[in-house]
């Protein structure tokens, strides 16, 4: 069974059901809108204790992890605690960590002024999180939001992947991100 702990970014649109039809497996999903890793990683928390208690029942043999939207280039140092301590969890209970890794907001969106960032300064540093989450915690990373940026012009992310609101994925949004997840779950 695959684990995938998140947020809306992960379960908008059914996504987690395209996931276990592209791979033909179970996909149990722990997430709340707006969750952290840290969250997840908290065994106090309502999700925390969910996610500890799925590990420890044995049958995950894959976790998927995802932070909040900004989480990575806002929060960084966080963000990589959480992982670190997720993918010790994930490895001690015999599953494979595996980052989520998100995309850059869109161009004139409310979320992106508020962090006072052109989607290419937001791009980067998604990018530049997620090179050292894989670099110094050893989880592979399914990097949906580097498939993101590919469909677009080279200043943003491809058109028609993202929702009204340039945050969430729209349909063709949460299929390109499964599809980037099976590849890496299922190599």
């Amino acid at each position: 069974m695959i684990l995938m702990l998140g947020n809306s970014l992960t379960t908008r649109n059914g996504m987690p059901d395209r996931l276990a039809e592209l791979l033909g497996r179970e996909v149990a999903v722990h997430a709340r809108g707006g969750a952290r890793l840290a969250e997840q990683a908290n065994p106090a928390t309502r999700l925390g204790a969910a996610t500890a208690a799925a590990l420890a029942a044995g049958g995950v043999d894959a976790l998927v992890l995802q932070e909040m939207s900004h989480g990575p280039v806002t929060a960084t140092g966080r963000f990589l605690e959480s992982v670190a301590r997720l993918a010790a969890m994930a490895r001690e209970a015999g599953a494979v960590p595996v980052v989520y890794g998100t995309w850059a907001f869109g161009a004139g969106s409310a979320a992106l002024g508020r962090l006072d960032l052109s989607p290419a300064e937001m791009h980067g540093a998604m990018q530049a999180a997620l090179g050292r989450v894989e670099r110094e915690c050893g989880v592979a990373v399914a990097n949906a939001g580097a498939a993101f940026w590919e469909a677009g012009d080279g200043g943003a992310v491809g058109a028609g992947l993202l929702a009204a609101d340039g945050v969430h994925p729209s349909g063709a949004g949460s299929e390109l991100a499964a599809n980037v997840l099976a590849g890496t779950l299922g190599a």
